[in-house]
């Protein structure tokens, strides 16, 4: 959109012969326009973002052990590799225990890193964390099982 100047503007006005105090609040609302256009100019478009469930499996079996297992959803962006979500994780609490608060408590675990872990340092890593507390997760064939036919 060009640029206008503000008294180029005031002088239009007053040639169309308009009255001082309507001229006075048109340009009230073309300032505070351009201040509210100059702060949505500045941010930048929201990144899009896929979901990523990271499961907790300490056993190395999670077919054949038949244990319920807890994990964490976090979110990345959605052009990215979902096996770097861990990546990311790792990079946040990695630079979270260099700060002066990671030093007195440093994160040791995945559930460490997702419960206590700062946010402004993971959405660096873009990395967002969706469940701070670990979610019981499910597993499935993937198939509906029929209605049995016996119930009339």
């Amino acid at each position: 959109m060009p640029k206008v100047d503000i008294e180029l503007v005031r002088m239009v006005l007053q040639k169309a012969e308009i009255d001082a105090s309507k001229i006075a609040q048109i340009l009230d609302d073309i300032k505070f326009e351009s201040k509210e256009s100059a702060k949505e100019e500045g941010k930048e478009p929201p990144v899009k973002k896929q979901f990523v469930v990271i499961l907790s499996d300490p056993y190395g079996k999670v077919a054949d052990t038949g244990f319920e297992y807890t994990g964490w959803v976090v979110q990345i962006p959605e052009d990215e590799n979902p096996a770097s979500a861990l990546e990311r994780l790792h990079r946040g609490a990695y630079d979270f225990n260099a700060t002066p608060k990671g030093r007195r408590m440093p994160l040791k675990t995945v559930a460490e890193a997702c419960e206590f872990g700062s946010a402004k340092i993971n959405k660096e890593h873009k990395v967002w964390i969706k469940t701070k507390e670990p979610v019981l997760i499910m597993t499935t064939s993937g198939k509906i099982p029929r209605e049995a036919k016996d119930k009339e």
